[in-house]
């Protein structure tokens, strides 16, 4: 009999595959594994099998029951219910399975459900937003797995549930990264000692920040294929085909997929792969080598299980370049095979979706990728889209050419925000997301770029909408969880925000990216603590010359602790943005009776910056405690329209203000002229 998976099933009535969906969406991002089956076409024996073996094999499963499932008298999931009330007959009375989950106001004792249903305790989750609370039920349930033997009372539901901080419940497979972060000091000694100096090669910064060796069994890093052409300037195109099969492999979502920045750290090392596999706690490696001729190429792929050494599969593959989506299917479900993962739908179609068949196209989409990914300077970001441009020429129906040539266009634009070609910019994005979108639905990077171009506009319900699409398509994509989950911690969803950045951390666990996001999102979750051991994990990650911004990171942590020694000590290095520092000390000298410091701190930050600042004028002015220039502040700061008013739900440093009558008209006012969604 096959080994139990950790992983949830989730049935529904194909009427409620929208509320499906969100319920799926949240339980990934907290890191669950989840079987959900989005077939419009549901039937024939391939798939009987294929659902009835993940029935045997689920860890959960998660009944959605609604007034459609009543009114159906026949139905698929009508079958899944009956294989897992049958799976039940021989479990333990005390073995946690069931999980009937309520979308709307059907009612528990009237619902055409199995019998065995109302055995167990419901949850109501309407239209399928799914509260932190229910994640940390299922996470409990996943951890323990045992249920008292009677059923919980009434009185035990979700809404008396006590809330749990994210750090106590947070997925079994997060615990390897947690550990490594506690492992890191919790108290900061002296500011000199405390920046540790970077080392030179990524393999000795992995080893300070690699988590404990406990990787999930259908977890890979794709690493960069070696460059067989003997030409250096090809290395774009090695390099670009590599990430490629990486994103693969990564809509594969039985699958957990080391991130980019994570797997082509160790590019110029050349360590063998069970070092590389501890580094980044994943239990398989694949590697290989690329020559390209010309309009061929000669692929060889090399899959090697990392926990006991042993050779999984290899392949070489002689192809034209303008087969290479296919060649990406073939490879994607090798690998897929050689772990034993059981491939539902049409894989091809999914993993081909956006891409293209035309090679002058798809080389100019590698070249455009690298231009912008190695760095973010006007100049790079003009040749990234001058060969966005090139590969749409090429290729006008390219979807992944159109969403990578929107990011851009919304970065540049938020560069130029409050500037006349701002608005420009933004419309030029919005234009290549949705073209994206119509092209290829089924791409989670198309919905990220339309939800960077909502973020930025400021319509935060369309965000919101195009946040949760693209993580429900794309859960294992590092910069698609961090940024979904940047954005509904600041709606609000501190747990599932934080969560789901956590989870990003896992996958990219070298990327500096992702562990200084984790500072932002803890800060505001008043996770204080584990936003200290980020910013000594980010440390580590960064160059010394990129370390200034997070000295004014930690003296606002310590000063938000109460510990303003040390708040004054970080923030008196005076490195990074001069307004960042000049605030800090603002606030930290204020507290420390320093009145008149405090003050000149504050004047040179309005010197430099005039009214742009009235968000940070009135966290200062709040800190200081004087309420009503802090309120002056904020209503001028939201007259001119500041985006980080987006923030005003969870800044920690305006608690002063949140009982204040004045401070929740402005508020509302903020959260109905920016759309919030929640």
């Amino acid at each position: 009999m096959a080994e139990p998976s950790r992983a949830v099933f989730l049935s529904y009535a194909s009427q409620d595959a929208e509320a499906a969906a969100r319920i799926c969406t949240t339980l990934r991002a907290a890191g669950i594994e989840v079987w959900f089956d989005q077939s419009e076409l549901r039937g024939g024996d391939v798939w009987d099998r294929s659902i009835r073996q993940q029935i045997r094999e689920c860890e959960l499963f998660i009944a959605v029951i609604s007034a459609h499932t009543d009114a159906r008298r026949e139905g698929y999931f009508r079958r899944e219910w009956k294989l897992a009330v049958e799976r039940t007959h021989d479990m333990s009375e005390r073995v946690a399975f069931l999980v009937p989950v309520v979308i709307d106001d059907t009612s528990e004792t009237r619902a055409d459900v199995p019998d065995r249903f109302r055995e167990v305790q419901w949850s109501r989750l309407p239209k399928g937003q799914t509260s932190p609370a229910f994640v940390a039920r299922v996470q409990h349930l996943l951890s323990r797995n045992l249920l008292p033997t009677r059923r919980e009372p009434r009185s035990a539901g979700l809404g008396a549930l006590r809330r749990h901080a994210p750090s106590s419940w947070r997925p079994k497979q997060w615990v390897p990264a947690m550990a490594t972060l506690l492992a890191l000091a919790l108290g900061c000694v002296a500011i000199d000692r405390y920046w540790i100096a970077k080392r030179s090669a990524a393999t000795s910064i992995a080893a300070r920040v690699a988590p404990v060796f406990a990787p999930p069994p259908h977890s890979i890093a794709v690493l960069p294929f070696v460059n067989m052409s003997g030409d250096k300037d090809q290395e774009y195109f090695s390099e670009g085909l590599t990430e490629e099969l990486l994103n693969s492999l990564a809509r594969i979502n039985e699958l957990q997929v080391a991130a980019r920045t994570s797997s082509f750290s160790f590019q110029s090392e050349h360590p063998d792969i069970v070092t590389v596999a501890h580094k980044l706690n994943v239990a398989s490696i694949l590697e290989g080598s690329v020559r390209r001729s010309g309009q061929t190429i000669r692929v060889t792929a090399q899959l090697n299980n990392a926990v006991t050494g042993f050779h999984l599969w290899s392949q070489t593959y002689d192809r034209d370049l303008g087969d290479v989506l296919k060649l990406q299917t073939e490879i994607a479900t090798a690998v897929a095979n050689s772990l034993r993962i059981t491939l539902l739908g049409n894989v091809a179609a999914k993993i081909e979706a956006g891409g293209t068949q035309n090679p002058e196209a798809f080389d100019a989409y590698l070249r455009a990728s690298k231009a912008y990914a190695d760095s973010q300077t006007e100049t790079t970001r003009k040749e990234a889209l001058s060969l966005y441009d090139e590969a749409l020429r090429h290729d006008p129906n390219y979807a992944l050419a159109f969403s990578g040539r929107s990011i851009v266009l919304e970065t540049i634009a938020e560069e130029e925000f409050g500037k006349p070609p701002y608005r420009d910019f933004l419309s030029r994005a919005e234009a290549d997301a949705r073209r994206a979108i119509d092209l290829a639905p089924s791409v989670g990077e198309g919905h990220l770029a339309l939800a960077y171009v909502f973020d930025t506009g400021l319509n935060l319900t369309r965000a919101a909408e195009e946040y949760e699409r693209a993580v429900s398509l794309a859960p294992g994509n590092s910069r698609i969880l961090r940024n979904y989950g940047k954005f509904i911690v600041s709606m609000g969803h501190t747990d599932a925000g934080i969560a789901a950045v956590r989870r990003a951390v896992i996958i990219d666990p070298l990327n500096p990216a992702c562990s200084e996001d984790l500072i932002g999102t803890t800060v505001q979750g008043r996770l204080y603590k584990e936003s200290l051991q980020a910013i000594q994990n980010t440390a580590l990650l960064e160059p010394v010359d990129r370390r200034a911004r997070l000295h004014a990171w930690e003296g606002i942590v310590y000063y938000l602790l109460g510990d303003l020694e040390k708040a004054r000590a970080s923030c008196e290095l005076k490195t990074g943005p001069e307004n960042s520092w000049q605030g800090c000390l603002a606030l930290v000298y204020e507290k420390l009776g320093r009145h008149a410091d405090a003050s000149a701190m504050l004047a040179q930050v309005q010197e430099a910056s005039g009214d742009s600042k009235g968000l940070e004028y009135a966290q200062i002015y709040a800190q200081w405690g004087e309420t009503s220039k802090a309120l002056e502040w904020l209503e001028k700061a939201k007259q001119l329209g500041d985006p980080e008013l987006r923030n005003l739900r969870v800044d920690p440093l305006l608690d002063p203000l949140r009982n204040e009558p004045r401070f929740q008209a402005i508020k509302q006012a903020v959260e109905r002229a920016l759309k919030f969604p929640y």
